[in-house]
């Protein structure tokens, strides 16, 4: 697969018709962009030009470099419960440090041709912490939404929810008003036309109707003043070296949610243009984005859907439009930041009540119940990390827990048969009968599935059932499609004590994966081509003319 950017590609026989075409749903896509990056930006803990900080500079080098031809990248939802936890505990410059580790990440991960192994990841995690963000992102919007103040806001889940509920006596009924309002609008105006977004409307009818009324309600300005917003320029902030090692877990987070977000938006996207992404190269790009983003004013970014497939609706169709969105929303943070300042807290909370909901997947989330017990557990075991300790643990916790069902069900799957003496009472799991009877002193075994790790037990286990001395043991590996370390392991012990007591080991039906594992470890060479046959009358007949030698 070609590692150049998309941006070349598409750009040959770049009609004019097109141009217009992507300049316009840029624009569009760039107007959309900004209420979404000032609200991930605050709910993140932060002022609200890091939000547009990130939309110019990241979503700009995600366009021009990526592997998809109308990727949009930008702040997402994803980030804001890790990145808010990054800022508590580590400052700026935490973040700072956290976003440029995960930036060399990304850029690693895409060198080494890591984009199609995230698919390995088990889709209850993915579901699990996704699900978990989404839940802390509306819990986050909820004093903005009520307009009320919360003193000492607590930094855990639970102490959040007390305080907040400590705080409802004061709760603003416009603010509320308006928060609902804008729901409304989001909710039903697709209803009414998808060629203007829900979130532009939403943000000037709420505006208009606070400024018009004179409604007290908690505004950008209020809250943070005037927008220090300006052309992105060069500053590397103070970083404290030491905290390299407590921002390994976060930054490796923020890698792996950058990777997942934004492969998933390229996979949407293909299906509604018809093309494939380069995902080594998206990865690439994601991480020179996250290199850059921090060192000009930003926090982590990634593929948004939503204004993706808004890109895609509106006519995008080269890395054009992305790059158009990007140069849009720094005009607007240059020429409009003053009337940016007039946009209602309630209003962006509104709109991130949203953003979680369809962030939730709660259907998706009910249908997991019906599925195996241990995708739930593991599942459950995820979200509850998220929402209740920390982002990071949850992630590396549904892994590590996925990773170990993934091998119960491995051993599961796998199991050792006992092969008949007598041909009328052939076991059912072998696929074919001996032309010959099996002695009584020979024993024949077959393994069925994978002979990994968890199998490997299961194999000592039956082995140990083996009673006296017999003159030879068998062991039918027709069934084995792949072999680990541990199950040669088990395999190499067997023969060696096998030998001590005399007994003459075969081997039969080895393929191509475990032959290649036994030939690298030198198996073959110490067990020898003597003992190893294609079927089990070949390795009987052979034992035979052994015993009568």
């Amino acid at each position: 697969m070609s590692r150049k950017p998309e941006l070349i590609d598409s750009l040959r026989g770049y009609s004019s018709e097109q141009a217009v075409a992507d300049v316009a749903a840029g624009v569009v896509v760039g107007i959309v962009a900004v209420p979404l990056a000032i609200a991930f930006a605050i709910a993140s803990g932060l002022s609200p030009e890091y939000g547009l900080y990130t939309g110019v500079v990241a979503g700009f080098l995600i366009s021009a470099l990526g592997g998809s031809r109308v990727q949009i990248g930008g702040p997402t939802g994803a980030f804001v419960v890790i990145v808010y936890g990054i800022v508590q505990q580590h400052g700026v410059g935490g973040l700072t440090l956290a976003t440029l580790m995960a930036g060399v990440m990304l850029v690693i991960m895409g060198l080494v041709k890591f984009g199609g192994a995230i698919k390995w990841i088990p889709y209850p995690v993915t579901l699990g912490f996704t699900t978990g963000i989404a839940v802390i992102i509306a819990t986050q919007q909820y004093p903005a939404f009520m307009g009320i103040t919360v003193q000492n806001e607590p930094a855990e889940f639970i102490g959040k929810i007390e305080a907040y509920a400590l705080a409802t006596r004061s709760v603003n009924l416009s603010a509320v008003a308006i928060g609902l309002l804008t729901i409304a609008i989001l909710v039903y105006w697709p209803r009414v036309s998808r060629k203007v977004p829900g979130p532009i409307i939403a943000l000037i009818v709420g505006t208009i109707i606070v400024q018009v009324l004179g409604l007290e309600v908690e505004t950008i300005g209020s809250r943070f003043g005037e927008i220090r917003f300006g052309v992105p320029r060069l500053n590397v902030p103070e970083m404290d070296v030491a905290a390299v090692r407590p921002l390994l877990g976060p930054a490796f987070s923020i890698a792996l949610l950058a990777a997942v977000e934004s492969l998933l938006s390229a996979v949407v996207a293909d299906g509604m243009i018809g093309t494939r992404h380069k995902s080594n190269v998206e990865l690439v790009a994601q991480g020179v984005a996250n290199i850059a983003s921090p060192l000009f004013g930003g926090i982590p970014a990634t593929g948004a859907i939503a204004r993706t497939a808004t890109n895609v609706r509106m006519g995008g169709r080269t890395p054009v439009s992305g790059m158009v969105h990007a140069l849009t929303l720094l005009l607007i943070g240059l020429f409009f930041g003053k009337w940016v300042t007039l946009i209602p807290m309630t209003v962006l909370a509104g709109i991130l009540l949203v953003v979680a909901w369809n962030m939730a997947e709660l259907h998706a989330f009910r249908g997991e119940f019906k599925g195996p017990k241990s995708d739930v557990v593991v599942m459950v075991t995820t979200f509850a990390l998220t929402v209740l300790i920390d982002l990071s643990v949850a992630i590396q916790a549904g892994m590590v827990l996925a990773a170990f069902l993934f091998m119960r069900r491995m051993a599961e799957v796998t199991n050792v048969a006992v092969l008949k003496r007598d041909l009328a009472d052939i076991d059912s799991g072998a696929t074919t009968a001996p032309a010959l009877k099996v002695p009584k002193d020979i024993y024949a075994y077959e393994i069925n599935g994978p002979f990994f790790f968890g199998a490997a037990e299961k194999f000592k286990d039956t082995m140990s059932e083996i009673s006296g001395k017999p003159y030879g043991l068998v062991l039918r590996l027709d069934n084995v499609p792949a072999m680990d370390s541990t199950g040669l392991a088990a395999l190499r012990d067997l023969v060696r004590r096998s030998r001590k007591e005399g007994t003459h080991v075969m081997v039969v039906g080895v393929h191509a994966q475990p032959m290649t594992v036994l030939e690298r470890s030198g198996f073959l060479e110490e067990i020898g081509d003597e003992n190893l046959y294609g079927t089990l009358d070949e390795a009987l007949q052979a034992l035979e003319r052994r015993r009568s030698a």
